[in-house]
């Protein structure tokens, strides 16, 4: 990551996601109901798929952007397109 804040952001996030597969574990620990073992696994797994969305949009926006010196890159709409794509797919 490129800045304090994205770095900031990403932490956050990652932290929740902690949150949640603890929350997770407390479930499977005192043997919950499987209906709110499977709607913890959705909402971790959820909040992972997101985390990856965002990574992915950072690593196109500034690893794949058009640069005259690297041949072959993507164009900024060609680079949004295949955002609107992987932020669709994984929802």
């Amino acid at each position: 990551m490129h800045t304090d804040k994205e770095k900031s952001k990403l932490l956050a996030r990652v932290r929740r996601i902690k949150g949640q597969v603890e929350a997770l574990e407390r479930a499977l620990e005192s043997e919950s109901e499987s209906e709110k073992i499977m709607h913890l696994i959705a909402a971790a797994r959820g909040s992972i798929s997101g985390l990856m969305g965002e990574v992915l949009e950072h690593h196109i926006r500034h690893h794949l952007a058009d640069d005259p010196t690297r041949p072959g890159v993507l164009k900024p709409d060609a680079q949004q397109t295949l955002i609107d794509i992987i932020h669709s797919y994984v929802k």
